[in-house]
This record gives structure tokens, sequence and C-alpha cells, in this order.
């Protein structure tokens, strides 16, 4: 048996054996990957200004930013900035850790956005306290699309 054969029968008793199921977040999803990174702390709403547009025309690209109010000092100081949403393959978008010595608690990047959805941003800060914000997003081309 040579190598391509060998590859054939496994992938075909493979199928046999394994279902795939394209990854989709949904709403709980997104809730549970909050809890994985805030544990049992409260969220509070504020301090985090998230700059999404509400109105995308493609999925594929939507720039985001957020940044939060602090002093980035050494005693006071954005640790972490998660990023969640509801809809795409993976609830969990981007982390970024920051320290004191970042300057400003600011970032910027491009996303993928599946669908319509609503998208979160989380701040743990220095003293053990979360801070939020969240946006709805309406995307009329959806990116992330996984086809079988």
């Amino acid at each position: 048996m040579n190598r391509r054969e060998f590859l054939t029968a496994a992938a075909g008793i493979g199928l046999g054996l394994v279902s795939v199921e394209p990854a989709r977040a949904t709403p709980a999803a997104m809730q549970e990957a909050i809890r994985k990174v805030v544990g049992s702390a409260r969220v509070t709403p504020g301090r985090v200004k998230l700059d999404l547009p509400p109105l995308v025309e493609n999925g594929n690209t939507v720039p985001i930013a957020i940044s939060v109010e602090s002093a980035m000092s050494q005693a006071d100081h954005v640790k972490a900035i998660h990023v969640f949403n509801e809809k795409n393959p993976q609830p969990d978008v981007v982390s970024f850790h920051l320290g004191p010595r970042a300057g400003r608690a600011s970032v910027a990047t491009r996303i993928r956005l599946a669908d319509t959805q609503t998208v979160v941003a989380i701040a743990e800060l220095s003293d053990g306290s979360f801070w939020s914000a969240s946006a709805d997003v309406i995307v009329t081309l959806a990116a992330c699309l996984e086809t079988l």
C-alpha cells in the first residue's frame, strides 16, 4: 500500500467515525468565554470606549478601536483588553496585554464578523476590576463562513 492509498483509506475510515460541524458561536458561548476570562468577578459597564462602525458593508475587514480611561501608572493600569462576539465561529476575537509602560490604554485593529451581532470589549485593570462596553454591528456581507 502506498502513501496515497493509505491516506485515502484513513480518510474514509475517519469520515465514517467522526462528524464535523462548523464552529458557530452563540450569545451563550460568548458569555461562557467572558466567564473564562473574568471568573466570578463583576463586569461593570463604563471606562471603556468601543469604536466600531454601526453598519459595515463587508464583514471581512471591520475596523475596531478600544480605549480605556486609565492613568497607566504602576498603581493603576490596564492589564488586558479582551474582545468577544456572539456569532463568529469562535466567541473570543482577540486579547491585548498591556502594562503601565504602554503609555495609553488604546488599541486598534481590524476584525472579521460573520453576521450582524453584538461585540463586547472588556478591560482588566491592575486592581482586579473589569470594565466593559458593547456595540451592535449590522453586517451586510458576512465573513467567517465555513462551507463544507
